[in-house]
């Protein structure tokens, strides 16, 4: 494929489209398709100092949503996303129990976390499909985000909340179901990666949790160890992002 240099808003566009379309669960390739295609009209427009507008026949939001009629729903490969949105979930608090012993959970505990999984996707997806229809700011963008991030923490203290006053039937793994259960999401976690073509699973995991056990052998008081581990998870995901932004700016330079 051609790359081509667009203006900064041509650009974000592009990039708006991309999401939304994704977001409304279309096909990845199709998505590609269209986007490569429009993006080349979009250059020669541009050479010949025509708007967006003229381009696409209408306003970005109308066009986006004209798009996304016209494509068929990718519902194959959403059956595959959504257990391994589930799956992802439930790894981190799986990787963190196991470093304190075996695993044991409760129903309200299981089934908090399936319907957090869900609900958390869909409020995300939802988030970018009116965030790229609408050509937010950056700013309000991260507002949007960010109150989608601080509803889904209500929605898991309020799951600890239930945990903590019901007594559900709870799930005892043992230490052979320990053991086989954090294999199955270790190969898991493996497979995703390799999959996915991406380490950022692998890297959020170790972020958590690497910093607490590591600090477990240290002189430090627990406080102490919870506030640098707290510190050193959040600067190594910032430390991602801001690396993850950089090489994108890069690579469309």
């Amino acid at each position: 494929m051609d790359h081509f240099t667009l203006s900064e808003k041509s650009q974000k566009f592009i990039d708006d489209l991309r999401i939304y379309l994704f977001s409304s669960g279309k096909n990845d390739k199709e998505i590609n398709e269209i986007t490569e295609e429009l993006e080349a009209h979009i250059y020669e427009a541009e050479i010949n100092n025509k708007s967006i507008e003229q381009i696409i026949g209408a306003s970005p939001k109308q066009y986006m949503q004209s798009i996304s009629q016209e494509m068929k729903t990718d519902i194959h490969s959403w059956m595959l996303y959504i257990p391994l949105i589930i799956i992802g979930a439930f790894s981190f608090s799986v990787f963190g129990d196991l470093l304190q012993g075996t695993l044991s959970y409760s129903i309200i505990i299981i089934t908090g976390t399936i319907l957090y999984s869900l609900l958390f996707t869909a409020s995300v997806f939802t988030a970018f499909r009116y965030i790229a229809k609408n050509q937010l700011s950056r700013i309000k963008e991260l507002l949007i985000l960010g109150s989608v991030v601080v509803l889904s923490l209500f929605f898991i203290f309020g799951i600890i909340i239930a945990d903590s006053f019901y007594n559900s039937p709870t799930i005892n793994f043992g230490i052979i179901g320990s053991i086989f259960t954090g294999l199955i999401f270790f190969s898991f976690i493996i497979t995703f990666s390799i999959w996915s073509k991406t380490v950022v699973l692998p890297l959020f995991l170790a972020a958590i949790h690497l910093p607490d056990l590591l600090l477990r052998y240290t002189s430090f008081q627990e406080e102490s160890q919870l506030a640098i581990s707290i510190t050193v998870t959040y600067i190594f995901i910032a430390g991602y992002l801001f690396y993850v932004v950089r090489k994108e700016k890069r690579s469309s330079e």
